[in-house]
This record gives C-alpha cells, sequence and structure tokens, in this order.
C-alpha cells in the first residue's frame, strides 16, 4: 500500500488515475507500475473536448525515470472515446500527449542531457537505443516548431553548410537578431531558399529589412522574385568578400616563395599565416620581421597592401563617401599588375551596389558564420551524419531556440 501511495505521488498523477499496483524485478532491475481508473468513469474526446464513455482501450507502457538504479515503466489501458463528431479518438494521459514511449518526465531529463553532451553518452546514461534518442530529438524538434508562432523578421542572413563530403550542402536561414536558425533545406538551389519565402505571410516579406548573403546567384534570384524592393536590402557579406580578396594573395606568397628557395633561401619561410593578419593585429613580436618583409618590394606585400586598403571600404558610413573610396581602391587594384588581384576588384565594382548597401543597414553574415564552428561542434558530438534529416534535426534542436519540453 504504501508503494502504491509513494508511486501515485511520484507520478503526480491526478483524478481519475490512480496506481492499482506496483512490482519489484530486483534481478531484471526494474520496476513496473500499473496505472489504471475506476469503472464507468468518462473521458474528453481530445477533439472537442465533450465527455464520453469509454469505447474501448489499448494496452500500452511508458519508460519513466529510473526508481534510484531500476529502471521504472508505467502500464495503463488507455481508454478511447466514439466522438459522434470525430468518430473513435484516444484520450490524453497525463503523462504523455505525443503518442511517445517515454513519459513527459523522462523526456524532459533526456532533452537536458541531449543538449548537454553527445548521442553516444546520452543513450549510455539513459540506457536506451541510438535510435530512441534521435526519437526523442525529432518529437522535441517537431514540437518546438509546431509552438512556434510567426513573427517579424526585420534582418536575416542566409549562408550554405556543407552537410557532407561529395558537395551536399544545407541552405540556412539565420534571424541576424536573435541568432537563432528559422530554416533549413537541402541544397543551394534556387527552389531551396524559395522554401523559406513561400513560408513567410505578405506582411512578413515586406517587413524585411536587411538580407544578408554571399554573392550566389540562386540566392539572389530567390530573393528577387519574393522580396520587395529586394535590391536595396541585400548586403553582399564582408566576410566573404574579403576571403575572396586573401585568396588573390595567397597565389603570390607561393610563387615568390618558390622562387627566393631557387635563389638560395627565402625570407618568407614560416610567414604563411603572418599575410592573414589585419594590419592592427599582426602580433607585436613579428611586426618588426613583418615591416622588414614589406620593405622588399615583393608582389605579395603589394597584394597584401591592396587588401588592408580594400577592408577600409566598410568603414564608411556614406555611400557617396564609400563610392569615391571604392573608385581610388579599384584604380590601384587594377593597375598592380597583379591579375588574380585585378580579378577581385572588377568582382567588386560588379556588385558593388549591394556591396555599398552596408552603409544603410551595417549587416553581416557574422552570427550565420558562428552557427559554422557550433554547426561542426554538433557534428563532432554525433560522430558524424550519414542521415541529412538527422542533421536537419540536430542543427534546429541546438541551435533553432525552439521551446522542446512537453509541457
Amino acid at each position: 500500500m504504501e508503494d502504491i501511495e509513494l508511486h501515485q505521488h511520484l507520478l503526480g498523477l491526478e483524478v481519475p488515475w490512480v496506481v492499482e499496483r506496483v512490482e519489484l524485478g530486483v534481478k531484471e532491475g526494474r520496476v513496473d507500475i500499473w496505472v489504471g481508473y475506476p469503472k464507468g468513469t468518462r473521458f474528453h474526446c481530445p477533439e472537442c473536448q465533450v465527455k464520453y464513455s469509454v469505447y474501448d482501450h489499448q494496452e500500452r507502457v511508458w519508460r519513466h525515470l529510473d526508481s534510484c538504479q531500476f529502471q521504472t515503466f508505467v502500464h495503463a489501458r488507455v481508454p478511447r472515446v466514439d466522438c459522434p463528431t470525430h468518430g473513435a479518438r484516444q484520450v490524453i494521459v497525463p503523462w504523455d500527449d505525443d503518442g511517445s514511449q517515454f513519459t513527459k518526465l523522462f523526456e524532459r531529463l533526456a532533452i537536458d542531457l541531449l543538449r548537454a553532451c553527445s548521442i553516444q553518452k546520452a543513450h549510455e546514461v539513459l540506457r536506451i537505443t541510438w535510435d530512441e534518442a534521435w526519437g526523442i530529438m525529432d518529437r522535441a524538434v517537431r514540437r518546438g516548431r509546431a509552438r512556434k508562432r510567426p513573427q517579424p523578421l526585420r534582418y536575416i542572413g542566409i549562408d550554405e553548410k556543407s552537410a557532407r563530403k561529395g558537395h551536399r550542402y544545407l541552405t540556412l536561414v539565420v534571424n541576424a537578431e536573435s541568432g537563432q536558425v528559422e530554416y533549413i533545406a537541402d541544397d543551394r538551389k534556387k527552389e531551396s531558399l524559395d522554401g523559406f519565402f513561400q513560408q513567410l505571410s505578405p506582411e512578413q516579406l515586406a517587413g524585411l529589412q536587411g538580407i544578408a548573403l554571399d554573392i550566389w546567384e540562386p540566392y539572389i534570384l530567390s530573393i528577387r522574385e519574393h522580396v520587395p524592393d529586394a535590391d536595396c536590402k541585400m548586403v553582399f557579406d564582408r566576410f566573404h568578400l574579403m576571403r575572396h580578396i586573401q585568396e588573390a594573395v595567397d597565389p603570390f606568397l607561393r610563387q615568390e616563395h618558390r622562387a627566393l628557395l631557387r635563389q638560395g633561401a627565402s625570407p618568407l619561410t614560416g610567414t604563411k599565416y603572418l599575410w592573414l593578419y589585419a594590419q592592427e593585429n599582426i602580433p607585436d613580436h613579428r611586426r618588426e620581421e613583418f615591416e622588414h618583409l614589406r620593405s622588399l618590394n615583393l608582389k605579395v606585400g603589394r597584394a597584401w597592401a591592396i587588401k588592408e586598403s580594400l577592408r577600409r571600404l566598410w568603414e564608411y558610413i556614406s555611400p557617396g563617401h564609400a563610392l569615391r573610396f571604392f573608385q581610388r581602391a579599384f584604380w590601384w587594384a587594377t593597375h598592380s599588375r597583379l591579375e588574380p588581384i585585378r580579378k577581385v576588384a572588377h568582382m567588386f565594382k560588379r556588385h558593388l551596389f549591394n556591396i555599398l548597401t552596408y552603409t544603410k543597414h551595417r549587416l553581416t553574415n557574422a552570427v550565420a558564420e558562428e552557427f559554422n564552428n557550433k554547426i561542426q561542434q554538433i557534428k563532432q558530438m554525433a560522430y558524424g551524419f550519414r542521415n541529412l534529416e538527422h542533421f536537419k534535426i540536430a542543427i534546429y534542436f541546438h541551435c533553432g531556440g525552439l521551446d522542446l519540453y512537453p509541457h
């Protein structure tokens, strides 16, 4: 009798549900609890909330929080009611509301563990299978996304993420203000991004003020098709653009280093990462060495100086001043006789309008870039992903800002 009263309180059961019996299997390391209700009890239809008599039952078992070291299982004959309006419906039991094989309290614990450690560790601690752990994560994401209500989106970032080897990508849309992943789609095609805009209302589309993205034509076409006044809202990301410039500097370092080695010795030995620094970030203990390298009038030094000059473009607030600065930097880059630098300068010029929109929106894809590191950690926690759907679920679970817990 004491065991029954104890588990009645531990399960938090309320009328009409009562614990009928408890069995302890010491050898099996488990506790089994049978829950029932008085004969003649009427239950609400889950659709219309009208009470009806029990139509039939379905035997079900749920895994509950462990009792000390014993795995605990709840057994119940879940009633169905025959609603004249909605037909036969299974009633909602207080410890489960979404057809799970785990109680709500167990799933809350599992979600906490899955947020804090790897899938492998969570399934070892909880003593559940790998598939069951993924099932809990999947239900939590579906639950959270179903609860999420439409909200105004002012600034978003659009980026691609490599999902696996073989050029398999995902398209990610991130709320640049809240830092939450709003949308994930397979591939990086126009249709991948179309799905995001198609789920927004006309008011939400009109409310978009700034969109940070890389220069990727399928994304640009999708934005222009769906977003009003799209060209004035797109901001080509400064970090992606600066990456193009840095990639134009690197060939000169390799070429001149090899040429100098053929002559006997190269002062560029061990300086690969030095040329990646911005002027103000060069380590103090290497600043003198770097100034000496620049005084040698090497091509890599000239290319680095042009890169540093173009970096100043994002310091301007006025689009007119930014344009005049770019015109001077463009002349220098195109007359430098450094072909990779000249090509990048012309690419800047072709897309200059959506580079200068930065002066209005001050928007970058930094938030989306931060997710690349977090997503890499998610990959490591799951020991990689063979299933892209699992990868998307994990991103929503850890980065979606969702209400994951059963209420």
